[in-house]
């Protein structure tokens, strides 16, 4: 049953329509199948890019859908209810061309842009290392300085598309300033010295490709540089606020599937002469799922709101980053245990849905680092915007 939405326009509920028919039509059919053979669906991505979905929230003069985030993560959220990888492969490109539409000069931006956001690229961002997720103003990868190119060495852990994407957006260290010692640029896959590790063997999401990157002397023109040298760090932060809202917005719909499936077999299923939802053991736990999807996603679109309207939004993107996932990991287990002895075999998606959920609470910021942003946040007397010197509390970036 479709979730009833309150949409700022028709235009919008146009486009949850289309997004519908797209993730009923074509998503949900094949992820089992992909997830199952942990094979990534790169000819996905060429049709959501060709329904003008990857680019939604940036503006139409680039190449965008210039759609407020208050319809975008509604979008994610439809596709996170058929298929979570997917869903996160969308709001990772949309973080990874986040600095050149927000911090690019107008030159880069009108030339670099378009062919990122309504094209068939995918692009990829890579921010974490190793030795520093949480902490990423520790990173080692370098960025020097040769005359009118930037060569790049070092590795990149944990990233979304890596091995499959067409660029890649990757903060490096230009000095050895730990706030300010860190550039941001946008490398073209095919640059030489750019691999790719084989993925990692995920316990969940395994149609989305994770992997090590590694740049061995990868040179990089120096109009490929994003913002000012050193500023790559404000950048990040900057990134991840709206990142975390996409993120929160998966773990919504992936919640909002899970209910789905388990209200249907609630349904059906009858034990001592009655469907189970009939036995209020069932119902209550039912109507607890609802209630934990539906808060949800309200906090999710007060934080939305709050950035379309221009007002700071940092620590309500914590929060709902926060709230939403651990209710998607309360959900999908709860849908497990619903479906019984059923739900732990590999016949009903359920089980799928719960090995994905553990990951939100762990990539783009570990539930205990928002917790630490919110917290000191509030130390700080701010109803504002997260406080950025938070260096070590801000960020553990997969995707």
């Amino acid at each position: 049953m479709p979730v009833s939405r309150l949409l700022p326009t028709a235009e919008a509920a146009d486009l949850l329509d289309l997004t519908r028919e797209i993730a009923d039509g074509y998503l949900a059919p094949r992820a089992a199948e992909h997830e199952a053979e942990e094979r990534f669906p790169r000819d996905v991505f060429r049709t959501l890019s060709q329904a003008g979905l990857l680019g939604l929230p940036y503006p139409v003069e680039y190449g965008g859908g210039g759609q407020p985030y208050e319809v975008y993560l509604q979008v994610i959220e439809e596709v996170a209810a058929r298929w979570a990888s997917v869903a996160v492969g969308m709001s990772v490109h949309a973080l990874s061309c986040f600095p050149l539409a927000t911090h690019g000069m107008e030159e880069q931006r009108r030339r670099l842009l378009p062919q990122l956001l309504e094209g068939d690229l995918l692009g990829a961002y890579c921010l974490s290392e190793a030795h520093a997720g949480s902490d990423p103003a520790v990173m080692r990868t370098r960025a020097r300085r040769e005359g009118d190119v930037y060569v790049l060495r070092g590795a990149k852990a944990w990233t979304t598309h890596g091995g499959h994407a067409d660029f890649y957006t990757v903060m490096a260290r230009t000095s050895d300033d730990r706030s300010r010692g860190i550039s941001c640029f946008l490398v073209p896959a095919e640059t030489r010295g750019l691999e790719a590790d084989p993925p990692e063997r995920k316990m969940g999401l395994t149609g989305s490709a994770t992997a090590t990157l590694r740049l061995e002397d990868v040179r990089v023109s120096a109009d490929r540089l994003i913002g000012e040298e050193g500023h790559g760090l404000a950048i990040a932060f900057a990134g991840l606020d709206a990142g975390r809202l996409g993120i929160a917005a998966v773990a919504v719909g992936l919640a909002q599937g899970a209910l789905d499936d388990a209200l249907a077999y609630a349904q059906q299923r009858e034990t001592f002469g009655r469907a189970i939802i009939d036995h209020q053991a069932i119902a209550f736990l039912l109507a607890d799922m609802e209630a934990a999807v539906e808060s949800a996603r309200a906090t999710v679109l007060a934080a939305a709101r709050r950035k379309d309207a221009g007002l700071p939004y940092g620590r309500q993107a914590s929060i709902a980053k926060l709230v939403a996932t651990d209710a998607a990991m309360r959900v999908t287990t709860e849908a497990v245990q619903i479906f019984g002895g059923a739900g732990y075999t590999r016949d009903f998606p359920v089980e799928r849905y719960m090995r994905e959920a553990k990951v939100m609470q762990i990539f783009e910021g570990t539930n205990q680092i928002q917790r630490l942003v919110i917290s000191r946040d509030l130390a700080r007397g701010n109803s504002g915007p997260a406080a950025h010197v938070l260096s070590a509390a801000h960020t553990k970036v997969w995707p």
